[in-house]
């Protein structure tokens, strides 16, 4: 009697295996019922709208993207293209030319801020001429750095940015020149360029100044007090001479010496309405030209 519960477990067991395969028979011939009568391929393909083009896309993508998720090369789609780069590089002319594919310009080779070059003048400068007035130069040395070479003989263009003539408080003629472009292979680049040397003379702050008048001027008053009284002395002595003149004779030596005196005092400030020279650089006048900025050659 004992034996019966542990046959019975598993007979109960035993039925409780097979009823899974019993649904699983029932499922099939279910199945089976419903394509016989109904022709489901038919009726997907009469009755239900296709698929979006975009979910066809991604169906047909979909085995790609299963590959290149095994592959541990590379983790972009295989069929979609490279990403962009914002910046390229192009070789022309035996320099690498950057191009920023944002504004489309070029990053050109750089002449580096402070780079000299000796030029010689084409045009005939003055105080006389007006600002905004252009002139000419021209290279008469290479100069070399890297990746360019500007050789002699390469053309420069300036302007005339400030001129006057002589004026008052002993100033001279004023002429402030600037190199705003060069020219290499045929194009016009801009630069920007002072000048601190002309006629191997040191410029400061870019004026090229006549000579100042203000000593001169000194000089030219006090010269006149001196004249005066030389002149003075002469009247006395001829007075001297004469019997009735001795007596006043020292009258004009007297007054020239004041007037001496009066001219050295105030030739200081009687100066003050003196003036300089006037500037003239005539063409073929050397030049030294430094840049003030890097400037770019494409």
């Amino acid at each position: 009697m004992k034996k019966l519960p542990q046959n019975f477990i598993i007979i109960l067991a035993v039925l409780f295996l097979m009823l899974p395969a019993g649904a699983f028979e029932l499922d099939w011939s279910a199945d089976e019922e419903i394509r016989k009568n109904y022709q489901p391929s038919k009726l997907e393909q009469e009755v239900l709208p296709g698929l979006p083009s975009i979910l066809k896309q991604e169906t047909s993508a979909a085995p790609v993207e299963n590959i290149q998720k095994s592959s541990p090369i590379s983790a972009q789609p295989i069929n979609s293209a490279p990403p962009k780069s914002t910046i390229e590089t192009e070789y022309s002319n035996g320099f690498n030319r950057v191009k920023q594919m944002k504004d489309d310009s070029f990053t050109a080779i750089k002449i580096r801020k402070g780079t000299k070059f000796r030029v010689q003048s084409k045009t005939k400068v003055s105080d006389w001429n007006t600002p905004g007035a252009r002139m000419t130069f021209e290279s008469i040395a290479p100069v070399t750095q890297r990746y360019i070479s500007v050789p002699a003989g390469t053309t420069f263009k300036g302007v005339i940015e400030d001129s006057h003539q002589p004026n008052g408080f002993g100033n001279g003629g004023l002429l402030k020149l600037k190199a705003d472009s060069v020219i290499l292979k045929g194009a016009s680049r801009p630069v920007n360029a002072k000048v601190i040397r002309a006629n191997d003379k040191i410029i400061f702050f870019n004026n090229i100044k006549g000579k100042r008048g203000y000593i001169r001027g000194i000089g030219r008053v006090v010269d006149k007090g001196e004249n005066f009284y030389k002149k003075s002395r002469n009247t006395s002595k001829k007075l001297a001479d004469n019997p009735v003149g001795v007596i006043i004779s020292p009258i004009p030596t007297v007054v020239g010496a004041v007037g001496y005196a009066v001219n050295l005092v105030a030739s200081p400030v009687t100066a003050l309405w003196s003036k300089g020279d006037h500037i003239s650089l005539p063409a073929g006048t050397n030049y030294v030209i430094k840049l003030k900025e890097h400037a770019y050659i494409y």
